[in-house]
């Protein structure tokens, strides 16, 4: 079991690493008093294995329960209980920059000078930070490069080397835009089989459709130009530390165009070595709605 305690100074990122970890697959608790950290210790190895990755948030807010904190570890250290200490860390001026960016206010000067509550917090962090694994100073990281931080230490090597999960997804813009989209890309300027009879009944997932939506040059053109663009994109998703991409491809009715271009997409992402799957969310409410006779 990996046990992480995650503190440190007020707004040195301790929301930003706690999101990092539950991405990396840790049970996340925030704020735990620290007097219940033996009994939530206990609980959590008792699981024989289902909770094996856990990390817990302590810091100032706990009041004097945080002065039980060494209390709670010396005990877990008697009974074999291993943890690890990451302690994040800023500077005083980003510190001050940030409270100000967000008008929160410091917890150990709710109504004086921020910069006197990080003074007085960092002297009540002092012990804990010489016993901390791990340090993180973050006065010069960002989102991106904190979370590269914590999944190089506390992530798995399959976790580091993580491929984005792609989903590319059609879909008829008369049934709603999907909520989810990270990307939307409209084909309804390609010509409709919809409107030719011997094609109606049809949808993109058959070849006599297929072929006439790609027989277009508009079509060839669209399609060169959007996986050129996801050639570009995806690799700086992937530096971003995006986890997943949903691709959303739309027509009238989710049925033809839009299923024809997003398979053509899925075929090509695949290809390439894409961990990728397709969806067609609206290819047959036509047919319930009974726009489609089949």
């Amino acid at each position: 079991m990996r046990f992480v305690i995650v503190t440190g100074l007020s707004g040195a990122g301790r929301t930003q690493a706690i999101r990092s970890l539950e991405d990396l697959g840790y049970f996340c608790v925030d704020n735990l008093p620290t007097t219940l950290i033996p009994k939530f210790a206990e609980a959590c190895y008792q699981t024989e294995g289902k909770i094996n990755k856990i990390a817990l948030v302590i810091d100032i807010r706990g009041g004097k329960f945080f002065n039980d904190l060494f209390k709670s570890l010396k005990y877990l250290k008697s009974q074999g209980y291993k943890y690890e200490i990451l302690f994040l860390e800023a500077s005083e001026e980003v510190l001050i920059k940030r409270y100000k960016e967000s008008r929160r206010k410091h917890p150990l000067a709710p109504e004086g000078r921020i910069l006197n509550g990080i003074k007085s917090e960092q002297r009540k962090l002092m012990e804990v930070r010489q016993k901390a694994d791990h340090i993180i100073d973050t006065t010069s990281l960002s989102t991106r490069q904190l979370r590269r931080r914590i999944t190089m230490i506390y992530g798995e090597k399959d976790q580091i080397e993580t491929k984005l999960m792609i989903t590319v997804l059609s879909f008829g813009f008369k049934y709603g835009i999907p909520v989810d989209s990270d990307l939307v890309f409209d084909v309804r300027f390609l010509p409709n089989p919809y409107y030719i009879p011997e094609l109606k009944e049809y949808s993109g997932n058959d070849s006599n459709v297929r072929e006439y939506v790609l027989n277009y040059d508009e079509s060839k053109q669209f399609l060169e130009k959007l996986e050129d663009m996801l050639t570009f994109l995806i690799p700086n998703y992937i530096k971003e530390g995006k986890r997943q991409l949903i691709i959303s491809i739309g027509c009238t009715g989710g049925r033809h165009r839009s299923v024809t271009i997003a398979n053509c997409i899925y075929e090509k992402l695949k290809k390439n070595g894409n961990n990728v799957t397709i969806d067609h969310r609206d290819i047959n409410e036509d047919v319930h709605k009974g726009g489609i006779k089949l």
